[in-house]
């Protein structure tokens, strides 16, 4: 899978954590992203938020 999420931080982070061990996940129509130790996480694939990249990276930051 190449393209993750509209918006090209978030692509960009995804792909990076797709390099360190994290498994993409397709449920129904919404990309999740789990982590090594189990813990599972939307990818936001189209943000209308100004505050989504930081909202996101707050996730991952408490899921490790």
């Amino acid at each position: 899978m190449s393209k993750y999420s509209n918006n090209k931080d978030i692509n960009c982070l995804v792909k990076q954590l797709v390099k360190e061990g994290w498994i993409p996940l397709r449920k129904n129509r919404h990309l999740m992203i789990k982590s090594p130790n189990g813990i599972t996480l939307t990818v936001p694939s189209s943000p209308s938020d100004g505050r989504a990249v930081l909202n996101f990276k707050a996730d991952i930051r408490r899921a490790t």
